[in-house]
């Protein structure tokens, strides 16, 4: 079995290799294969993936190549997990929006938008040369924003599916609350990418959310910065995403009073790469857990293991709606538990949705058709309407304000816009 990362420089991929050495049995993987246009970091990162795999015993086998058409040849499957424009990028997304008055954040807003817009073109080419080269192979896209670049994907005709480590670390959180294995919890997840709600928490098919909120609410809340007794009235876990939507004034100003997250990630990415450098190491560093990402290499794993061994299970994936949520157009793309087989992700049903949450994700959803049109289309009126459309933005003084700074920061990556 052949598995291409494209990104395979970025230092979150040592967390992935450590997956796929770990969990080799449902996911036997013979060539692992880390594609990337930086080779300074590549073959750091190659080097450390090869020890990781040798230390574990894994007797595949970890090629490094620049090239894109190479290293998807002849893949069963690849693992998209890019970021154009790399930290520098991520850092004036985080932050031009503040001088609006809005949150500056990679996924979400105005900065999420930006993203899109240097993202999906370049997603788009990657998969229409994996097609090319190699038909039958599966894309797992782990590049945010998950939801816009996953539809961009599907839209296109691709055998596509998205990822998201928000439910998986969940699920693990709420088992090692209630002292049970992770694969006794099941949830009732569900929403769009980066936005969604743990509705019930089922273990051996009993819904102990009650419970988890009874006696956890308190530290769930602290995780998630959000007032406890939000989540004890909801009676649900909002993703730690929500924040953004429930108090994004006080975000704003939090923002406004610190390093960005992607001046963090720089710091911490030139300490990991010192540390890959050790020809010593042979095993992902403790560091590694600051840098995000959590239990990402096991979501992988086990959807590619799904999708390639036929297994039928239900994860939490981002995938079609097809009348899932009934209020949502048929090619949305939602974040729902899904059974995941050779075949690709079907939703569960879904019970009905509460209005509360139906309609900010209807909401979300609009933006996020206006997003793709702008990121496939391009045009300075589409970013425009994206903006304005966006619950976070909605008014024109503050949507042309966003839509000039996005287009004066990104010119470097929009061919239209220069």
């Amino acid at each position: 079995m052949k598995l291409t990362v494209v990104g395979g420089g970025s230092t979150y991929t040592p967390e992935l290799v450590d997956g796929f050495a770990r969990l080799r049995s449902s996911l036997p993987v013979s060539e692992l294969v880390l594609v990337d246009p930086d080779q300074d970091r590549l073959e750091l990162i190659g080097g450390l993936a090869r020890r990781i795999f040798a230390k574990q015993g894994h007797p595949g086998r970890v090629v490094t190549t620049a090239n894109l058409d190479a290293g998807i040849d002849g893949a069963d499957a690849v693992l998209l997990q890019l970021r154009v424009g790399g930290q520098a990028a991520r850092n004036e997304d985080e932050t031009w929006p503040l001088e609006c008055g809005c949150v500056g954040q990679e996924t979400t807003g105005a900065g999420g938008l930006a993203k899109a817009l240097r993202t999906v073109p370049v997603v788009l080419d990657i998969a229409e040369r994996v097609r090319r080269t190699n038909p039958d192979a599966w894309i797992i896209d782990f590049t945010n924003p998950v939801g816009i670049v996953t539809r961009a994907l599907l839209s296109a005709g691709h055998k596509a599916v998205g990822l998201c480590n928000v439910a998986i670390g969940f699920q693990r959180r709420f088992a090692r609350l209630l002292g049970v294995s992770p694969e006794q919890v099941s949830l009732d997840h569900v929403g769009l990418n980066h936005l969604t709600w743990e509705r019930a928490v089922h273990v051996d098919g009993v819904d102990v959310l009650p419970k988890l909120l009874a006696e956890h609410a308190d530290s769930l809340a602290d995780d998630l910065k959000l007032p406890v007794e939000v989540l004890v009235q909801l009676g649900v876990v909002p993703s730690y995403y929500l924040r953004y939507f429930y108090a994004h004034d006080e975000v704003v100003q939090e923002l406004l009073t610190k390093p960005s997250r992607a001046a963090e990630v720089a710091a911490l990415e030139k300490q990991l790469l010192l540390m890959y450098a050790d020809p010593l190491l042979d095993e992902k560093p403790a560091l590694l857990q600051q840098r995000g990402g959590a239990y990402y290499s096991e979501a992988a794993v086990a959807l590619a293991s799904s999708l390639l061994n036929d297994t039928g299970d239900v994860q939490v994936v981002n995938t079609v709606n097809r009348g899932t949520l009934p209020f949502l157009p048929d090619d949305a793309v939602i974040e729902v538990p899904a059974v995941v087989g050779a075949d690709g992700a079907r939703p569960v049903e879904v019970a009905a949705v509460e209005p509360l949450y139906s309609g900010l994700i209807s909401h979300v959803t609009a933006y996020e058709q206006l997003a793709l049109e702008a990121a496939v289309h391009g045009g300075t009126e589409r970013v425009f309407n994206a903006l304005l459309a966006h619950p976070l933005v909605g008014q024109i003084s503050v949507a042309r304000a966003l839509t000039d700074k996005l287009l004066a920061h990104n010119a470097t990556y929009l061919p239209w816009a220069r």
